[in-house]
């Protein structure tokens, strides 16, 4: 079965990698085109919450996603699904806190809601309990989601980086690849 690409995949993918390795010296190309994946799926405003109540409403407290995932006090059916919804939450923890940090102010944790830390601590543990699925169908992908958890911090940085150049309109370019 073969999967078209999405439209935006290669400028993304030029995008991050000229910040990942040309700014930042994160040499790592599963990363680079992991992230550069992640920018594409998040560009459709449906994937950012794809985590869903028993109702079938999307969530969108951070506390309610993790219970989500967790298939022992929660409302995970399995570990298959705690695995994918932790990745999710990781996903969406990299993407907020790097492209959208404004929206953990400080109004948020003084309210009781999640905070930039908060989200930033759960992403690295979402990325690190992804990243010990390393059996069978997920041995090959858990040690670019342990990278991802031990670089969370710089990937953050990275998308910042990413997200000053798309908003001043400069997005420099490295050669592409060949």
């Amino acid at each position: 079965m073969s999967t078209t690409p999405h439209p935006l995949e290669p400028f993304f993918q030029q995008v991050v990698r000229n910040n990942y390795v040309g700014k930042l010296g994160i040499h790592d190309p599963d990363i680079s085109s992991y992230v550069a994946h992640l920018l594409c799926e998040f560009s459709e405003s449906e994937n950012l919450y794809k985590v869903r109540d028993k109702a079938g409403k999307p969530v969108y407290s951070l506390e309610e996603m993790v219970l989500a995932a967790d298939p022992v006090h929660g409302t995970a059916p399995s570990f298959d699904a705690e695995r994918s919804v932790r990745k999710h939450i990781g996903d969406y923890a990299l993407f907020l806190s790097g492209m959208y940090p404004e929206s953990m102010d400080p109004w948020r944790r003084r309210h009781g809601q999640q905070s930039f830390e908060d989200l930033v601590h759960i992403g690295k543990q979402s990325y690190f309990i992804v990243s010990q699925f390393d059996l069978e169908e997920y041995a090959a992908e858990a040690p670019l989601f342990a990278r991802l958890a031990e670089w969370f911090d710089r990937c953050i940085y990275g998308l910042r980086l990413v997200r000053d150049d798309l908003t001043h309109g400069r997005p420099g370019c490295l050669p592409a690849r060949t």
